[in-house]
């Protein structure tokens, strides 16, 4: 390919999404990824018992958004698919999202909404105690949540725990309710593969970029960059910490015999946070409590991949730095979970990816 009008860092969703936009309006893209595969973290293959797998961990599709869901579309076949997930406290596996069938379980019935602070809840344990109360804080957030971030919630923004609901009223026992619940019928990779086949797109693997280090990056008129931010100013304010995961694979546990294909571990005695059944969850593997399924075990660590920006007033300040000299940048954007530094579900992460790539295009007109 001659010349590249974009050089795009990260071939999962945010640049594989832009890359497709942007060589469908004629630009010539060039998106390259340090890992061996396209698809960032929604990358799944199949093992050989023929269970699909989610290398790093369970993505589940879910959207309001019409645009979002249409745009993939085009590139994947979809299988309907509602997640439902079960939590395993004292000693009981109960449905979760909070429900009335989980509060009559745990004879908690009692329980009403609690009131609301006179404040604004300053941080992610106040949130939780104003949205659901002693009890159930206890029982299914604080120590879930102080495994998964590696701190404890009061330490932690406010965001952090208003994103669960608790179903006083209801039974649904939906994780989610949105509009559009979907996995690709094929896998992600096969949807990025479709996405990223294009005259006008090269993709090289295994290829690392830290540009302002690297002259050996090939020139071109824009930069998308979708990896850490601070990772390319070469953490030199400071390195932004991001929590990662630890997997383990077995081939059955004792505790998957139901239909949800995962169950949350809150309890600070469990190391872990939740094994997800891979055989349920890409309906590859054998009836329920077959041996063909695939129990992936998540531990939560400070080392490893970047998966998670941690969401804590001094991480978001460095970001702002971070931010402040990025919006200096003539020719490269940042977007993505990790360009952003804030966690986003995959729909949010396309529909940003749409509107920069629009934006971009706005600004550099098709070749005609």
């Amino acid at each position: 390919m001659p010349g590249y009008d974009y050089l795009i860092v990260g071939a999962g969703f945010a640049g594989s999404v832009c890359a497709r936009q942007l060589a469908d309006s004629g630009k010539r893209v060039l998106i390259i990824d340090k890992r061996d595969h396209i698809g960032g973290n929604a990358y799944d293959y199949v093992n050989e018992h023929g269970v699909r797998i989610h290398k790093y961990g369970p993505h589940i599709f879910h959207t309001n958004g019409d645009k979002v869901f249409d745009w993939l579309s085009r590139f994947t076949e979809w299988r309907p698919y509602e997640h439902r997930v079960l939590a395993s406290v004292a000693g009981k596996l109960v449905p979760f999202p909070v429900n009335l069938t989980t509060l009559e379980m745990l004879g908690l019935e009692h329980l009403k909404p609690p009131e609301p602070f006179e404040h604004h809840p300053r941080n992610a344990e106040e949130q939780c105690l104003e949205r659901v109360g002693p009890e159930l804080y206890e029982l299914f957030f604080k120590g879930y949540t102080t495994k998964m971030w590696g701190r404890e919630p009061k330490y932690l923004d406010a965001s952090v725990t208003a994103r669960i609901p608790v179903r006083w009223d209801s039974r649904d026992d939906r994780y989610f309710t949105d509009k559009h619940q979907a996995m690709p019928k094929h896998g992600y990779t096969a949807m990025f593969e479709r996405m990223l086949d294009h005259p006008f797109i090269e993709v090289k693997l295994e290829t690392d970029a830290w540009p302002k280090f690297d002259q050996s990056m090939p020139s071109c008129h824009r930069m998308i960059w979708t990896a850490p931010i601070d990772h390319y100013y070469g953490g030199f304010l400071g390195w932004l910490p991001y929590r990662s995961l630890r997997f383990r694979h077995d081939d059955y546990n004792a505790h998957m015999k139901h239909d949800a294909a995962t169950v949350n571990y809150p309890e600070a005695k469990w190391e872990h946070t939740r094994i997800t059944n891979m055989g349920l969850l890409t309906a590859t593997g054998g009836p329920v409590g077959s041996s063909v399924g695939d129990m992936m075990w998540e531990y939560p660590c400070a080392e490893g991949e970047p998966y998670y920006p941690i969401p804590a007033p001094e991480n978001r300040a460095l970001y702002k730095q971070y931010e402040a000299l990025a919006l200096a940048e003539p020719n490269v954007t940042f977007l993505g979970r990790l360009g952003s530094y804030q966690y986003l579900n995959m729909d949010q992460v396309v529909g940003q990816a749409l509107s920069v790539s629009a934006r971009l295009l706005g600004a550099n007109p098709a070749r005609t």
